[in-house]
């Protein structure tokens, strides 16, 4: 998003909405290098996803916050951008409400050829609003992962989608699991489950197919007539305050993840041993994404602290109890360390099991055996 200070008073004001009209002007442009073609197929998102962050995640980094925001805390750091994100998307709306008609939906869709784009304002300006709260959503979902540090590499495909899905929520009952909307004014919240309503691309990695959904998820704005400019402000808000809130969830617990493996690996006098034992009760019974979140961090962590590489570990299928407790027979130390990898390990995902407290209970008598 554009960089502006933000402050209070009338001049903050106006330095937010000449920065959103800046942002608009420059979408602008790229929306006139668009044909329908590009738009009605999707590709336009490939395009603006290039545009949004080549320039921008060079720029803004771990140390670029650190500056900008001395001695805040990333929570701190990312509830300031999520208000801020959500303001501009609103001044944005605003802005665009008045171009919208219930006709620039069937306009996009009824132009044909390949020619450039050449549709009336109102449809110029949907795309513009698209694309700007697209950008703004898409940078904003970066700012967190860096302001956590959840390392991304934008030129490995696997963390672009993983970045695009946390973006625009676009996993299947994610929003909703969190509780995010709880933050939306309930008189909204009928709106914002509309919005949210078809979320079916859990699995589709295609950016053309990301773009048409986007497309068609940006024209329930301007599909109540007469309240264009009311509907507009309030969706763009309070939906970039969800995907923002949604974003935070994903990233923060992950960083929470990674606190916990590097937490669990530097205080580790076994860390092969560690590993077998976090595996034996992460499988203990079904695998959740938490814990499988937590043995990815493991393994890495470990490996880059200890030098350790387990090729034996990575090769099982089933893991044979009886193999890690005589991994555990074969030391000599203390190795009560275990039990609390164990309990941590089976915690990171919420309650202990059942299945769970009875690993732990062998791994127990086994330690103090030992």
């Amino acid at each position: 998003m554009t960089e502006t200070p933000i402050g209070v008073g009338d001049s903050d004001d106006d330095a937010a909405r000449a920065a959103v009209e800046r942002d608009r002007d420059e979408l602008r442009e790229f929306v006139k290098e668009l044909n329908v073609d590009d738009v009605k197929s999707g590709d336009w998102f490939s395009r603006l996803v290039a545009h949004a962050l080549s320039s921008y995640s060079n720029k803004v980094d771990w140390q670029y916050f650190q500056e900008k925001y001395k001695g805040v805390p990333a929570d701190g750091i990312v509830k300031q951008r999520i208000t801020m994100a959500s303001r501009y998307a609103a001044l944005e709306g605003g802005l665009s409400a008045g171009a919208y008609s219930a006709a620039v939906a069937a306009t996009i869709g009824s132009v044909g050829g390949a020619s450039p784009l050449t549709l009336p304002v109102a449809a110029v300006t949907f795309m513009v609003d698209l694309a700007y709260i697209t950008q703004l959503q898409l940078r904003l979902a970066y700012d967190i992962s860096v302001l956590y540090r959840i390392p991304l590499d934008l030129d490995d495909p696997d963390d672009m989608w993983k970045l695009i899905r946390v973006a625009f929520t676009i996993k299947a009952g994610e929003v909703a699991r969190e509780g995010v909307t709880k933050s939306v004014p309930f008189v909204v919240r009928p709106l914002i489950k509309q919005f949210y309503a078809k979320n079916v691309l859990a699995t589709a990695k295609a950016l053309p197919v990301v773009g048409k959904y986007l497309l068609q998820r940006n024209a329930i704005k301007i599909g109540i007539p007469l309240v264009g400019i009311p509907l507009s402000v309030v969706l763009n808000r309070y939906t970039t305050l969800v995907a923002g809130l949604h974003a935070q969830a994903i990233f923060r617990n992950e960083a929470r993840v990674i606190e916990l493996a590097e937490r669990l690996s530097s205080s580790s006098r076994y860390p092969q041993l560690m590993l077998w034992v976090a595996w034996l009760v992460i499988t203990a019974d079904k695998i959740s994404d938490d814990e499988t979140l937590l043995m990815k961090h493991l393994v890495r962590v470990v490996r880059d602290q200890h030098q350790v590489v387990d090729e034996q570990l990575a090769n099982v299928i089933d893991i044979d109890p009886g193999d890690v407790w005589k991994r555990l027979d074969a030391e000599s130390g203390d190795l009560t360390e275990l039990l609390d990898v164990a309990d941590r390990v089976a915690t990171v995902d919420g309650d202990i099991t059942a299945r769970e407290k009875e690993v732990i209970a062998d791994l127990r008598s086994r330690c103090r055996r030992a």
